[in-house]
């Protein structure tokens, strides 16, 4: 009798049906069985809603505008931020924040994987190095990791660029940016990162998990450029 040989997507699909047997799942948004298995708790229904933001936006922070025919925002034109660019997937809302959200906050880690690979669609120029956004020592303990290393680390992996791990620290705790203004956040971020390391001349790629007013990213790259950073581009 001749064995009958498995095809590789076949076994996938089978290793997905029975992991959704075993250890089911509910989707966070529509309360379904889960019937993906990398981006798991998320069914495919769901998932699929994730879409890139293809609507009007500054091409320098990628701020959402109202108008396609302006092409700088207000804050961009009246100061050029430290980064050369600043490039988003999607705008934080419906499944995409609430992915991001499982992630951050209830520490599924295994979704790093697909909103990484979600960053890596983006149109982005090449780049010496990788650098995350971090988090404070005591924050990072609590957390138990940083979302914007492992999106980092799923980067790195699939464009073969350096991984800059410990090149940012964040050696000032500061109180969280939720509900501050946009000057509050500036003076509540500022002085608060430090590079620990040689990353002059070299290009990179700053990556977060959400830009919000731009306040973080901007101290981060600030301090980059300071260190002789040639070019900072940031990502979330």
């Amino acid at each position: 009798m001749r064995q009958m040989r498995i095809t590789s997507p076949v076994r996938h699909a089978l290793i997905i049906k029975l992991a959704g047997l075993f250890f089911p799942t509910l989707c966070p948004v529509c309360g379904k069985n889960s019937d993906l298995l990398n981006e798991s708790p998320f069914c495919s229904g769901c998932w699929s809603f994730i879409a890139r933001y293809s609507g009007p936006h500054c091409r320098v922070c990628s701020l959402p505008l109202p108008s396609e025919y302006a092409s700088v925002c207000g804050t961009c034109l009246k100061e050029k931020p430290p980064f050369s660019r600043a490039m988003t997937f999607g705008v934080y809302e419906g499944v995409l924040a609430e992915a991001i959200h499982q992630l951050k906050f209830y520490g599924q880690r295994r979704l790093a994987q697909p909103l990484g690979e979600l960053l890596f669609t983006l149109d982005f120029p090449a780049a010496d190095g990788i650098v995350p956004v971090p988090l404070h020592r005591r924050n990072l303990r609590k957390r138990g990791f940083n979302q914007s290393l492992l999106l980092a680390r799923v980067l790195s992996g699939k464009l073969g660029v350096p991984l800059f791990m410990d090149i940012l620290s964040k050696t000032r705790l500061t109180p969280p940016q939720v509900g501050l203004s946009a000057k509050e956040r500036v003076m509540n971020i500022r002085n608060a990162f430090t590079v620990n390391g040689h990353i002059k001349n070299l290009r990179l790629l700053l990556v977060d998990d959400v830009m919000t007013t731009g306040a973080t990213v901007s101290e981060c790259a600030k301090q980059l450029r300071k260190a002789g950073a040639k070019e900072v581009i940031v990502l979330t």
